[in-house]
């Protein structure tokens, strides 16, 4: 969810970006632990880790918002720029006015796709092939703030959810004609020049989408024809919420509450609990990644601009089906 950073100097400091082994969990732990920042990014440099995508060797693949960039971050803590998306001339984006990379998805291949929001004819989705530069697939309304993305490799499609327009499109992953799958009222910003639907995943056969500004987590099913089915709200009182991740087969989520600082665990049955904090080095939490035991979650520091970083963590149940 980014907002317009006042840049600031800050040192950068990398560090090993190690996997974090699971152990045997006694009942009386914590669901999440062993919290440690590992990699500090600058943010003069417009180095605001909005959202992150996995790679099967452990590094993480960051959307450097006003940076415009996207970059990766090896286990060994080695930093390279993926790839820059082009600057356009007087951007006006809602919500933000500059020019921001958002959302990012991984497909199976390496081919990574991202959402780019600058308020003219850039806006949409673009794809950045393994060593290739990106391109544009799918333009998308430059009134619009496509934020989070996600990815059904299924059917060849991806999701973006619109912060401004309150709208998920659906988009060919080849490139073409754009439809909006859902404009629900659930999916609003709840007031003008707030954030709506933002965070996205597809899990389960079913989108999952938070709305910033009502602090809330949606369940879309997703139709035999691909349509959208009624939302359910599977929880309130999110306060701030940004992006989201799925730590087991269940509909358990880790969710990036950006405005508080907070990692929280939102169960079944809706209720939430805090598992990460400031205290653990969050500094605005923008999204969540989990590979195995191992949870990622980036800061951008929007609000208090200071120390944006990525933080790893440790799993200490498994979650399954619950």
């Amino acid at each position: 969810m980014p907002r317009r950073p006042r840049l600031t100097g800050a040192a950068t400091a990398a560090l090993a970006l190690g996997l974090v082994a699971a152990a045997p969990a006694t009942g009386t732990e914590p669901p999440v632990g062993d919290a440690r920042v590992v990699t500090r990014f600058d943010p003069a440099a417009g180095q605001r880790p909005e959202n992150i995508a996995l790679e099967p060797d452990g590094s993480a693949d960051l959307t450097f918002a006003f940076a415009r960039t996207v970059a990766r971050v090896a286990p060994d803590g080695t930093r390279t720029t993926r790839a820059e998306l082009p600057a356009v001339a007087r951007p006006d984006t809602p919500l933000v006015r500059g020019a921001v990379v958002t959302g990012i998805a991984r497909a199976h291949d390496g081919t990574l796709y991202v959402n780019y929001a600058t308020g003219t004819r850039a806006t949409g989705v673009w794809r950045i092939s393994p060593g290739g530069a990106p391109v544009q697939i799918a333009a998308l309304p430059s009134d619009g703030f496509p934020n989070g993305l996600a990815l059904d490799g299924h059917r060849g499609v991806l999701y973006a959810a619109d912060s401004a327009r309150g709208t998920v499109w659906r988009v060919p992953a080849s490139g073409g004609r754009v439809t909006a799958w859902s404009r629900r009222t659930e999916l609003r910003p709840s007031r003008t020049g707030a954030f709506g639907a933002n965070g996205i995943k597809l899990h389960r056969g079913a989108v999952w989408v938070s709305n910033t500004s009502r602090g809330t987590l949606l369940r879309f099913p997703v139709g035999e024809d691909g349509s959208a089915g009624a939302p359910e709200i599977r929880a309130r009182g999110l306060d701030g919420i940004d992006d989201f991740a799925f730590p087991g087969s269940g509909r358990t989520v880790l969710a990036a509450l950006n405005g508080s600082d907070r990692v929280v665990l939102v169960r079944r049955d809706g209720s939430h609990t805090a598992v990460l904090t400031e205290a653990d080095g969050l500094a605005g939490p923008t999204s969540v990644a989990v590979r195995g035991r191992t949870v990622y979650v980036p800061s951008a520091a929007y609000r208090t601009q200071r120390d944006p970083n990525l933080l790893l963590a440790r799993l200490r149940y498994h979650f399954g089906r619950l």
